[in-house]
């Protein structure tokens, strides 16, 4: 880089830390200065002067707001639950302009929510404890709410690949499942998860032990359509990689557990199995019906403060279209579409708040919860916009999407310098786990500051598209900023979720900087060691990452892997393990303090500061082991015993298959040990073992995480793993803790 480039991207860097402060500091809401017309809106509002003793509707507000013709227009939207049943739409005769503002936001003290949610009352109790409640024609309850607590679509157990086999065609399974006999087998949908994807198809029809489901949900979910990825006809449901059926979901013959729920679309009936303590003749049930709450569509200068969206609906998988995965939480649809290996011709999922093409358009103090798909998409050359200070829970899929996937967009459609800041994202990607926290794909000036980001299945923010594709070389992506980001409990290990990380990129993207983040427990406890900290996947190209902290990571803190991905630099970073060097041609990893068993002072401060509103820290426990001695009952090749004890989860030690085999490590002298952290090696061949202190033996059945942890209080010298019967130890790393 020369000394003008340099001076360039810190100008530019300045520019948007400013930028930032000043829409942080400025208020969503400001009193209405002398000639400007403050206009009310009620859940109830049915008037035309909208004002506070009469309000309008958010309809008529908007018509009459359209009426205000060169002064600044504050609607103010009182408390209580506006209920849509079509998306209020605001375009650029709702703008403001000639430096004339438009604000919507909440009443002094009100809390006003935008819902989707339909009510179904008329709920009958039958013998078996179940209730059952008619279903309004046009409704089609994909997700149901009891009282605010969002309740469990009817599912049973995981069928594995040699009963459910499933090939291009259909599936194996239905007599040993019990589905032939179900009685209505097609309200039924296959949940299923390879890799990093997910498959929702409805069962269309079964014949003897076969079924088949519906089109075009399998035929995009199997092999051969030329439309999916790179290789990617190896992650299909007729792949190598198909495991088998997470569940089947949505019989009454299911409904086993409280919580739970049917839809009968022949009856139009939805029945329901209350939790403790639940009274269905007094409960609010409430399934999302509106698809979209808020279109902001060419719209721009306009503010949207402290209003909420909730119960909105995402159609799509409910449909023959289901929901064929990708990434990220986008899928594949239509029966045809062009030959295609760069993802441009992906389906988002449907958002509660859609801004598409705006200009200076700011979402702030936004409350996102119980919805059916996704929070908010910023789309089709949205510019110099913001979504701020925003919370996001209990969704369906992810949190936010912001552009889309065509590599060189017009200059219309290019997103460019919008904002993601000090929103709070917590448990999202609820029934689709493919999804992430915030996805981005190819955007230009982005910026992904002082988000908290909690609880996620998958991977907590992506940036970037295009793979190993020669789209995604040059493409407008670039001078993207992922900064003070806190991300914990990402890629958790119940939701089956692989290949991902707690930030993840791809693509080329000149003056990018991942800087600041504090990433804990990221796929921490897994089988598998393919949950990164850092991912630059693919063709990331050009990325700095930069005083990040990153513990309790299921493999590689950061991961540079692909020869193709180059001139990235990790430097000045601090991490509890290793990670080997960056595969790219020209790639740097240089001052970072890794292997650590204690977080110093200035990784503490810059762990405590990064999210929303800062936070705790989870220290690291320091590790008796890596100054013990490590000896093994064999060495296979070059699997030396101290392998597990250099910090480093992608080395391996190993003995040979042999009766009752062994690894030690010897403390020096008798410790307090309080707990012990066994990672598993890359093929989980550890299994059925048992973990030896002087005073005593734990066994563990199955096979190591990484890390399996055991908690004791023992005083030894030694710890020795030993397999109980014939067989390997295998393993990355052993830490004990006093």
């Amino acid at each position: 880089m020369n000394r003008a480039t340099h001076i360039l991207r810190g100008a530019a860097a300045a520019v948007t830390t400013t930028f930032l402060a000043a829409l942080l500091a400025a208020p969503a809401a400001q009193a209405a200065p002398g000639g400007a017309r403050t206009l009310y809106a009620g859940p109830d509002g049915g008037g035309t002067s909208c004002t506070a003793a009469r309000p309008c509707s958010v309809e008529g507000a908007r018509d009459r707001a359209r009426t205000e013709r060169g002064r600044d227009v504050r609607v103010l939207l009182k408390g209580g639950t506006y209920r849509l049943t079509e998306p209020l739409e605001l375009g650029a005769e709702d703008s403001g302009k000639n430096g004339r503002t438009v604000t919507w936001t909440a009443a002094p003290g009100a809390r006003p929510v935008l819902s989707g949610g339909r009510d179904l009352t008329g709920w009958q109790r039958a013998a078996d404890g179940t209730w059952t409640a008619p279903v309004p024609d046009g409704v089609t309850p994909r997700q149901l709410f009891v009282d605010g607590q969002r309740a469990v679509r009817a599912r049973g157990e995981a069928c594995a690949a040699a009963v459910c086999d499933a090939t291009k065609t259909g599936m194996t399974g239905a007599d040993a499942t019990g589905i032939a006999r179900w009685q209505r087998p097609t309200d039924a949908e296959a949940v299923i998860r390879v890799r990093w994807r997910n498959y929702h198809c409805r069962i269309a029809g079964v014949s003897g032990d076969v079924m088949t489901f519906a089109q075009p949900c399998w035929t995009n979910s199997a092999s051969g359509t030329g439309r999916t990825g790179p290789s990617w006809d190896s992650t299909t449901v007729d792949s190598a990689r198909y495991s088998g059926v997470a569940f089947f979901e949505n019989a009454p013959e299911l409904l086993d557990t409280p919580g739970e729920f049917a839809w009968n679309s022949e009856a139009r009936t939805v029945t329901y199995l209350p939790r403790r303590g639940e009274n269905m003749r007094r409960a609010q049930v409430v399934t999302p019906h509106t698809e979209q709450l808020l279109v902001l569509d060419g719209a721009h200068d306009i503010t949207v403060s402290g209003i909420g969206f909730a119960y909105a609906a995402y159609r799509q998988p409910g449909t023959d279209e289901g929901y064929a995965g990708t990434q990220a939480g986008l899928t594949l649809t239509g029966a045809t579409g062009p030959a295609d290996h760069a993802g441009r011709y992906y389906t988002k999922p449907a958002a509660a708040l859609t801004v598409r093409g705006g200009q200076r358009v700011r979402i702030d103090g936004a409350r996102f919860e119980h919805l059916g798909g996704a929070g908010a998409i910023l789309e089709a050359g949205t510019k110099d916009s913001a979504l701020t200070r925003s919370s996001f829970t209990d969704l369906s899929s992810g949190a936010v999407y912001a552009g889309d996937t065509e590599p060189l967009p017009g200059t219309a459609l290019a997103g460019e310098r919008n904002t993601v800041a000090y929103n709070t994202i917590r448990r999202t990607g609820v029934e689709y786990t493919d999804s992430v926290g915030i996805w981005a794909g190819y955007e230009a000036g982005l910026t992904v500051d002082h988000n908290t980001l909690e609880h996620l299945p998958y991977s907590g923010i992506s940036v970037g598209w295009g793979w190993n594709q020669p789209e995604a070389q040059k493409s407008v992506l670039r001078d993207n900023k992922v900064t003070d980001n806190r991300i914990t409990d990402v890629m958790e290990v119940a939701r089956e979720q692989h290949d991902g990380g707690a930030i993840y990129t791809q693509g080329a993207q000149p003056g990018t900087v991942v800087s600041g983040n504090y990433i804990n427990r990221s796929a921490h406890g897994n089988t598998e060691r393919d949950g990164n900290g850092i991912y630059l996947d693919e063709q990331s190209s050009h990325i700095l990452v930069e005083k990040n902290v990153i513990t309790r990571i299921g493999y590689k803190w950061v991961s540079n892997w692909a020869d193709y991905g180059i001139r990235n630099t990790a430097r000045g970073n601090w991490t509890d393990t290793a990670a080997p060097a960056p595969g790219g041609t020209g790639s740097v990893m240089t001052g970072n303090l890794t292997g650590l068993d204690r977080l110093p002072a200035a990784a503490l401060a810059v762990a405590s500061r990064a999210g929303a509103h800062g936070g705790r820290v989870e220290q690291l426990r320091a590790d008796l082991a890596r100054t013990g001695t490590a000896t093994q009952s064999s060495t296979d090749r070059t699997a030396a015993a101290a392998l597990a004890l250099d910090a480093d989860t992608t080395t391996d030690t190993r003995t040979l298959a042999e009766a009752g085999a062994w690894w030690q490590v010897d403390l020096g002298t008798k410790r307090r040990v309080r707990q012990i952290e066994i990672w598993n090696d890359v093929s989980s061949t550890t299994a059925d073992f048992d973990v030896i202190t002087d005073e005593g033996s734990v066994h563990v059945s199955g096979k190591s995480l990484r890390p399996t942890v055991l908690d004791l209080n023992s005083s030894t010298r030694t710890v020795r793993i030993k397999v109980a019967g014939t067989g390997r130890v295998a393993l990355s790393q052993v830490l004990v803790h006093p």
